[in-house]
């Protein structure tokens, strides 16, 4: 206890007073850079070099810094909205990403952080942005040699506000907390404090920084041997799993098809938690020597069963009797494989929640070469997710009960049906009895794939009974878009466009609403909150003058959610459309897909897909806790990109949308009692008016298929005076009261993706 406050005064004082020892390195620019030429140009004036295409790095001339630890002060100027910059050392084997720091690049600001020089470094490489082109301009870079204690308090105090497992911990919590889980997992609380330091920086891209994230990460997350059998040991009622092989892709015609059945069966019988049983249905064994092989280990293990037929045979033993039944199920495709924690993380998770009945965790791929990649982080159930893709995948485990009563689902020879299974159970379980468990506890030999006229029948299949005059068809080739039905007649749509002059604004967005949009039986409300530019109000009288709009003058302080709910008091419509004046649509028929998700008696808020003028994605949907309160997802994206594991390109359910164009039935908006006028005048209005329509027990949803272009807040201008500073103060100390709980962990996102960045890096 002493030395845990000694340490705690120390670092108080050394974040007073700041080494001297200090370089300044030198900097030869390597790969796809080039200098700025045309410094006359107001594009490109304030900027030395521009990343067009390629890797783009600058190698560290000049002294070295002392290894041990070290400070990185980084100012860059830059053209983009957010950027991350890189520092990878090369120990002698060249760049390894396992070497690499991580900092944040904000414009106007120095970025600092602790690192450890590593002994051996032969090179330093800075890329001052990863994964982006871009113009830019390096103001200040130095590197200052740290003592011990001064890093671990940096470390410490940074753990505090950044790192949410620590936040309103004071320091001698801190490093108690971690002296205590090293002790459990054997791992100095020093590394530990160095390793969850750096997550709070890290900024990993999954399509390329995976394995760096598996060595840094992963393995802190990941419970060792010990630490599983000490909690096992604990557990009250453990549950027995049974593992069925199914067959996997095209593993006639793949001439390992014998090494990748043993490869999975070996990954069962090196699982940490011992309870459970393998059935081998026979036709997972294409050869004589795979059914040689299985008679051999069933022989040495009697918790590995041969069965005659397919896998519905083998539930079918599986569940049978009374003592030795087992409680889940879960289906390995002959060739993929389980992580050794995979059956204890679902055991686990029994002994918390132990009502579930659908339970299944994350994924990746297997390569040719044996890495793990294109790591596969899911949101919590979402069901029009499900119906736009079998995001699930074969990380799965069913409770044996809901399994023995469909059969039909497992019979076959080429395996298991798995969307129509899931399909089928989520027109039965309660969506509380589907639990996501956010481990990768699944790796697939190939890529997660199922027959389309499978998919696209189990989809089908389960519209005959929510909708039939629903839709399907296939959305590219990893998806599908479902064109939900709308009553008739279409019912009238009440679009609210709250202005104040800037005729220049609201002529393209009201213009453009007229012109476009296809639904026949909408009206739009111009709410002029105190317009005085005469060109604005004669615009506003010409318009009117269409039957399709009208005119409403609120004369009070600007409050955007008074003004919204005073819209809706003079509505006609029974569909509300909250609509900024600086938004523009572009497909005819957004408004005709927003109504028909709109009118689903389950469904609460709409939102659409959103883009900048330079079709970079502005409007992905709203993510929960990113950036503190909340952010959008995919922003920034080019508008072609499909986003991460294709999430910009297929319906869902959010959390929140944001209300520059967002639609919801009249009956929702009242129950909720509207926008909150009170405590959110401005900004995050939007999002409270969501989560307060979730927890009436309706779902959100965004969907791609409503495109319109925004121009985000150009009319409100920034808060860039004291008066809106302290008014945008309030609203997110308001916001973080009201949704403590909420704003942790986004259901719609995933524990293992960051929280800093809206391009679903790793975290």
């Amino acid at each position: 206890m002493k030395s845990d406050r000694r340490l705690a005064i120390r670092s108080r004082q050394f974040r007073l007073r700041y080494p001297r020892f200090r370089i300044r390195p030198g900097l030869m620019p390597m790969g796809q850079m080039r200098p700025v030429s045309d410094k006359d140009s107001a594009e490109t004036a304030d900027y030395d070099w521009r990343i067009e295409e390629g890797d783009a790095n600058f190698i560290l001339l000049g002294d070295r810094p002392t290894a041990g630890w070290n400070m990185i002060e980084l100012g860059i100027t830059h053209d983009q909205r957010s950027a991350a910059a890189c520092l990878t050392f090369d120990l002698g084997r060249g760049f390894e990403r396992r070497h690499s720091i991580f900092l944040v690049i904000r414009r106007g600001k120095v970025s600092k952080r602790v690192c450890f020089v590593p002994y051996g470094t032969k090179r330093i490489r800075l890329e001052p942005l990863i994964g982006q082109r871009g113009q830019f301009r390096i103001d200040h870079f130095n590197v200052v040699w740290l003592t011990p204690r001064f890093a671990c308090g940096r470390m410490i105090n940074r753990l505090g506000y950044a790192d949410k497992r620590f936040q309103e911990v004071d320091e001698k919590a801190i490093v108690r907390a971690l002296k205590q889980e090293g002790k459990e997992e054997g791992v100095g609380w020093k590394k530990l404090l160095s390793a969850y330091y750096e997550a709070t920086f890290i900024h990993c891209a999954p399509e390329t920084s995976y394995e760096y994230w598996q060595e840094h990460i992963e393995i802190l997350r990941e419970p060792s041997a010990n630490k599983v059998a000490r909690q096992q040991s604990q557990f009250s009622d453990p549950v027995d799993l049974a593992v069925v092989l199914v067959p996997g892709e095209s593993d006639a015609e793949m001439a390992d098809a014998h090494h990748r059945l043993l490869d999975s069966i070996r990954s069962i019988s090196e699982q940490r938690y011992p309870r459970w049983r393998l059935y081998v249905p026979d036709c997972v064994l294409t050869d004589h020597a795979s059914r040689e092989w299985v008679e051999r280990i069933v022989a040495r293990d009697a918790r590995i069963q041969r069965v005659d037929g397919d896998a519905a045979e083998a539930v079918k033993a599986a569940c049978a009797g009374s003592d030795d039944a087992c409680d889940y199920v879960m289906f390995l495709r002959a060739g993929d494989r389980l992580g050794p924690n995979s059956l204890f993380h679902i055991a686990n998770h029994c002994q918390i929640r132990a009502d579930a009945e659908i339970i299944y965790g994350d994924d990746d791929v297997i390569d040719a070469s044996g890495e793990r990649t294109a790591p596969n982080f899911k949101p919590q159930w979402n069901l029009d997710l499900l119906l736009a893709t079998n995001y699930v995948g074969h990380a799965v485990a069913f409770a044996k009960a809901q399994l023995v009563s469909r059969l039909a689902a497992l019979s076959g020879s080429r395996g298991v049906d798995l969307h129509r299974l899931l399909l089928e159970l989520a027109t039965e379980v309660e969506p509380a009895r589907i639990h996501h468990v956010p481990f990768v506890i699944y790796h697939n030999a190939v890529p997660v794939g199922q027959s389309a006229s499978e998919s696209l029948e189990a989809v089908s299949t389960y519209l005959k009974s929510v909708d039939p005059r629903a839709v399907v068809a296939p959305a590219g080739d990893k998806g599908y878009r479902i064109t939900w039905s709308v009553p008739e007649p279409a019912p009238l749509v009440s679009l609210l466009v709250p202005t104040r002059d800037r005729v220049e604004i609201l002529r393209p967005c009201v213009d453009t609403l007229l012109a476009v949009t296809r639904y026949p039986n909408y009206e739009v409300l111009i709410l002029d909150n105190g317009s005085t530019c005469a060109e604005t109000l004669d615009y506003m009288k010409s318009i009117a003058q269409d039957p399709r709009v009208r005119v409403l003058r609120y004369d009070a302080p600007f409050n955007y959610s008074a003004i919204n709910n005073y819209g809706v008091h003079h509505a006609q419509g029974s569909i509300i459309g909250l609509v900024n004046n600086d938004i523009e649509p572009i497909n005819p028929d957004w408004l005709t897909e927003m109504v028909g998700h709109a009118c689903r008696p389950d469904i609460g808020c709409v939102g659409a897909k959103l883009y900048y003028p330079n079709d970079t994605v502005q409007h992905g949907g709203v993510i929960l806790g990113l950036g503190g309160v909340a952010g959008h997802a995919h922003r920034f994206f080019p508008r072609s990109h499909a986003g991460y594991q294709n999430r910009l390109s297929l319906v869902q359910n959010l959390s929140a949308i944001t209300a520059a164009c967002l639609l919801v039935r009249r009956e929702v908006y009242d129950e909720v009692d509207g926008l909150n006028e009170q405590d959110l005048t401005v900004a995050y209005n939007d999002v409270d008016f969501c989560l307060k329509v979730r927890e009436k027990g309706y779902r959100n949803l965004w969907t791609p298929f409503a495109e319109l272009y925004h121009h985000e807040s150009i009319s409100r201008g920034a808060d860039d005076n004291p008066e809106k500073q302290a008014r945008a103060k309030r609203e997110v100390d308001y916001m973080r009261r009201q949704w403590r709980e909420a704003l942790q962990q986004d259901p719609a996102y995933n524990p293992n993706l960051t929280m800093s960045y809206e391009d679903f890096s790793l975290r």
